[in-house]
């Protein structure tokens, strides 16, 4: 079965912008560019592993950033209580997002990372970078400002990783 979703757009961040807009506009751009990396595989490719022992694949990627998101926008930023457990994790598997993919669906895990953006996107919209979280990471307290940067490392970093993956996968390869 392949992944059939419709191309997806990928808009270059300004070159001058406001602080905020250049934030956000470079968090979408790394959104857009995992979405990018998954586009027209098969269930099976999107659920293939790197090389063992390691259990990283694009699925794994798309599931970790829907917690990632989560984490970031729904709890920290938005204050909201969340189950101690994540959607993909739990105790007994903690990284249960890059580990437990042979059974999940690609359409519905995108389904829920696309919520979470969605989410993000709203939390953010005409808040103050300045915005400090209304909950506490670590004792410290967390601004706006600090998750977005934070976001787009976090998705630079593993576009590098979704860059190898599709790389081995089809010989696709390309920002």
């Amino acid at each position: 079965m392949t992944n059939t979703s419709p191309a997806t757009a990928r808009t270059s961040p300004p070159f001058a912008a406001d602080e905020a807009t250049m934030l956000g506009a470079w968090l979408d751009f790394h959104r857009a560019t995992l979405a990018l990396k998954c586009e027209g595989l098969s269930v099976e490719q999107l659920r293939e592993r790197a090389c063992p022992p390691s259990s990283l694949s694009l699925l794994g990627l798309v599931r970790h950033m829907a917690e990632v998101e989560r984490h970031w926008f729904r709890q920290v930023l938005s204050g909201q209580t969340l189950d101690p457990s994540g959607r993909y994790w739990t105790e007994e598997f903690p990284d249960g997002d890059f580990d437990l993919v042979d059974g999940a669906d690609p359409a519905v895990d995108t389904a829920v990372w696309q919520e979470e953006v969605a989410f993000a996107r709203s939390a953010v919209r005409g808040v103050s970078l300045d915005t400090v979280g209304a909950n506490r990471w670590h004792d410290n307290e967390v601004t706006l400002r600090w998750i977005l940067v934070h976001m787009i490392e976090e998705y630079a970093r593993h576009n590098g990783h979704a860059d190898l993956l599709r790389e081995r996968i089809d010989g696709s390869t390309g920002e």
